[in-house]
């Protein structure tokens, strides 16, 4: 899909891969090859682009014809669920309970009333209560079968979607080309197949979160994931306090203290997004915390 809303693949022939391109989740995406096989790379790159449309379709909160909207708006009633939502929703109640109610799916609806537009308009404390008031995993009931929520209360499964999307499609990936490394990008969220045969790392650009320094930072990555969370394009600014985009669901404001930007390596995307996240949500103990977590890690401040 393209910025205009069409779906489109396209490849470009690199000097030792090929690249495929599409649009999807709001991001630009892209699929290393290590191949010189044109309609190897074509092939995949449209296969990986199908899952990911696939994924996004099925789960966007912006959408009224599909399985998150029908949970949204079952006005406390329960909605059967079919194993690939069940599992997500399964993976939503672990980040909630290993993060200690930090991270919570539920807490979407407080992006109803801050918008991260670079402006300086703050919600009133009684906006902010009222949003608290229709938030809290621990009041959802997940079955094998079915979730119910209370009336008000919505689910957003952006903090956790794209990664999923990431290592289904690098799982695809190795179906389809066992021997061969591929590595998904999707808008910085990353995962690889395994290690390239001449040499065996990918080099990955981290944007520096501050626009005034234009340089990337390089890293390295032979498989496994790469995550980055922070506020590099989304925040407000109020009396020379920077609100960054990461809401603690605890208190309804935004982490204050926290690294501009955090990028963690784990065993694959979803893994290392969720450390990602839950380092931001920890403020100014971020990097104490990816210590404790004894993973490999890049904070910028």
């Amino acid at each position: 899909m393209t910025n205009n809303g069409v779906r489109e693949v396209s490849i470009e022939v690199r000097s030792d891969h090929i690249c495929g391109h599409f649009f999807a989740m709001a991001s630009p995406c892209e699929v290393l090859i290590d191949s010189t096989d044109q309609q190897q790379a074509f092939a995949v790159t449209q296969a990986i682009a199908a899952e990911a449309w696939r994924i996004e379709t099925k789960y966007s909160r912006y959408r009224d014809d599909n399985i998150i909207h029908q949970i949204n708006h079952a006005h406390g009633q329960s909605v059967a669920i079919d194993p690939e939502t069940q599992q997500l929703l399964s993976l939503a109640n672990t980040c909630f309970e290993l993060s200690d109610g930090r991270f919570d799916v539920t807490s979407g609806v407080l992006g109803q009333v801050w918008q991260f537009d670079g402006s300086d308009n703050i919600p009133s404390q009684t906006m902010i209560e009222a949003c608290l008031m229709c938030s809290g995993w621990q009041n959802v009931l997940l079955t094998e079968s079915s979730v119910r929520l209370l009336p008000g209360y919505a689910i957003d499964l952006g903090g956790i979607g794209k990664e999923y999307a990431v290592d289904r499609c690098v799982q695809l990936a190795r179906e389809i080309l066992p021997n061969t490394s591929v590595l998904v990008n999707f808008g910085g969220d990353i995962a690889v197949t395994r290690p390239r045969h001449a040499h065996p790392y990918w080099q990955v650009g981290i944007e520096h979160p501050d626009p005034a320094r234009a340089t990337q930072m390089l890293v390295t990555i032979a498989q496994g994931g790469l995550a980055t969370s922070g506020d590099a394009r989304r925040f407000l600014l109020k009396d020379g306090v920077r609100y960054g985009h990461v809401i603690s669901p605890q208190t309804g404001y935004p982490v204050i203290g926290a690294p501009r930007s955090v990028t963690v390596a784990g065993e694959n995307c979803t893994q290392a997004g969720l450390l990602a996240t839950l380092a931001i949500l920890q403020g100014d103990q971020a990097e104490v915390f990816l210590q404790e977590q004894s993973v490999t890690h890049w904070c910028l401040w």
